[in-house]
């Protein structure tokens, strides 16, 4: 499976790099997530710089797309140009966004009227948008995820897994990166907030046509 994590200028660390961290370690089945921007270099809200593996175009041959958040996604969101680069396909791709991404899927349209989650400081935005926002870190819709709070990351991370290799590989990544003495903790916290996500995604695979 090869990931967009799409990062733009003024980033949450924590969005890009714990997804990637943790979908690092299905390198051994075959999976990539790569850092993808719309230029060469992005800096985040810290001032840290990074240099991206791939260009914003990537999503759209990119079999599942992360959209972390930043101080500057109201100014992306405001940017007709810049988000007609986000061409994101959920019939055929799993599409991910945390805290203030999920106001990109909101002008995206890939939101609609369900509910999602994100972060209490976009919340506001969010709803002005038209979405309703729940109280809860994790959310799944099909194939469209949402998450709220920096460290929801990892919920997306797993969802992922979930849905494109098992439950044994997700279990693996999170005991990994887990701290030690409560591994089987953020394990057990992870696939509970996931996996009846991915059940009813596989119920309506299952469905029978009408």
């Amino acid at each position: 499976m090869q990931i967009a994590i799409v990062t733009f200028d003024g980033f949450n660390e924590l969005d890009s790099f714990i997804a990637a961290g943790i979908l690092g370690r299905m390198k051994d089945k075959g999976w990539r997530a790569w850092i993808t921007c719309p230029d060469e270099e992005a800096v985040s809200m810290n001032g840290v710089a990074i240099r991206r593996q791939r260009p914003l175009e990537f999503v759209e041959e990119a079999d599942a797309v992360l959209i972390g958040s930043g101080v500057r996604t109201r100014e992306v969101a405001a940017d007709p140009a810049l988000l007609a680069r986000l061409r994101l396909d959920p019939e055929r791709q799993l599409v991910g966004a945390q805290c203030s991404g999920t106001l990109l899927l909101a002008k995206l349209g890939l939101v609609g009227d369900l509910p999602a989650c994100t972060d209490l400081t976009t919340k506001p935005w969010v709803e002005e948008a038209g979405v309703r926002v729940i109280d809860a870190p994790f959310v799944a819709h099909g194939n469209v995820a949402t998450a709220g709070g920096c460290l929801a990351s990892q919920y997306l991370a797993t969802w992922l897994i979930l849905r494109g290799a098992s439950r044994q590989d997700a279990e693996a990544a999170i005991h990994y990166v887990a701290p030690v003495g409560e591994k089987q903790l953020f394990v057990e916290r992870a696939l509970a907030a996931v996996s009846p996500y991915v059940a009813l995604a596989g119920e309506r695979e299952a469905a029978p046509a009408r």
